[in-house]
């Protein structure tokens, strides 16, 4: 059972435990964050990472939060039963990363999966039970510097639970007390098209380009509209509103030095989560025959490059 912190002395044994799997930019700043907030947080990563995590806590600079640092516990597998686990790992990990929480650990908990795309819950429901998984969408720009410190450069952190209400009802309110802005919506299909419509031209056009968005915006603008109308076409072919003014409103508003994770991926040399994003897309274009030229291409140079 979830349950969120109360300021009289049982708050010990109020408090949730929290696993979150790949404390990376936007999983160390959630943990942090519901540390802060008083529950218990087991971080879960590689042997050097959870040393560090151990020692030095979690390091967060934020233009939200301000700066602090959270205790956390820290360790290579998960060892005993949780109320709720964050699946944060990139898409390209999760295969091995899902192999330091054993199924039984979440018989009674929650799995809250914050990965991009929109393919991932089926894995993870045949892992640990349809019941047991509430995927999300979060909204954030935050980045792992080094080992334990997080830089979260948007001064907004947005969640969206997708899920019955009556089900996720506390988990959202543990996700306000601790700053998050979270919201539930029953639609699964519709949550996840809306990143996944965000996603695809921010993360594609940036990363092919090495331009923040607020050079894509300017130097790339007929591209990012015409991807916003195919991403849109192929969300509403899924059973998803999709409103391309409205989404190109969005892109307008974002920070100009504003840069996708995909990008970052790309500037650290390391793998990309082209299929997750780029990929998710083009197959289900291809299930409702919906045309997607620009995404191909795009698709396609970022694979080859």
């Amino acid at each position: 059972m979830l349950t969120t912190p109360s300021s009289t002395a049982d708050d010990t044994a109020r408090r949730s435990t929290v696993t979150v799997l790949g404390p990376g930019g936007v999983g160390g700043l959630l943990a942090a964050l519901l540390s802060r907030a008083g529950h218990r947080v087991v971080c879960l990563s590689g042997e050097t990472t959870a040393q560090a995590l151990r020692r030095n806590g979690l390091r967060v600079r934020s233009r939200q939060f301000g700066d602090f640092t959270a205790e956390v516990e820290a360790d290579t597998m998960l060892h005993e039963p949780v109320d709720l686990c964050l699946v944060t790992v990139k898409h390209t990990a999760l295969g091995a990363a899902l192999e330091r929480v054993p199924p039984a650990m979440l018989e009674n908990g929650l799995v809250l999966p914050l990965l991009n795309g929109i393919e991932h819950p089926e894995a993870l429901r045949r892992r640990y039970g349809v019941d047991r998984v509430a995927p999300g969408v979060i909204r954030v720009e935050s980045t792992r510097v080094s080992t334990g410190v997080i830089e979260h450069g948007s001064p907004f952190t947005e969640i969206d639970l997708a899920g019955p209400a009556q089900r996720l009802e506390d988990l959202a309110a543990m996700l306000q007390a601790a700053g998050v802005k979270a919201r539930v919506a029953e639609d699964e299909t519709a949550v996840l098209w809306a990143k996944l419509a965000f996603l695809v031209p921010f993360a594609l056009l940036t990363t092919r380009y090495g331009l923040t968005i607020g050079g894509v915006r300017t130097e790339r603008r007929q591209e990012l509209v015409a991807l916003v109308e195919e991403t849109a076409a192929v969300s509403r072919a899924c059973g998803a509103p999709a409103d391309p003014a409205k989404a190109l409103a969005l892109y307008d508003a974002f920070p100009a030095g504003a840069k996708s994770s995909m990008q970052r991926d790309a500037e650290a040399g390391r793998q990309l989560e082209l299929d997750a994003i780029g990929g998710a897309l083009l197959r289900a274009a291809r299930r409702h025959n919906v045309a997607v030229p620009i995404v191909t291409r795009l698709v396609t140079e970022l694979a080859i490059h």
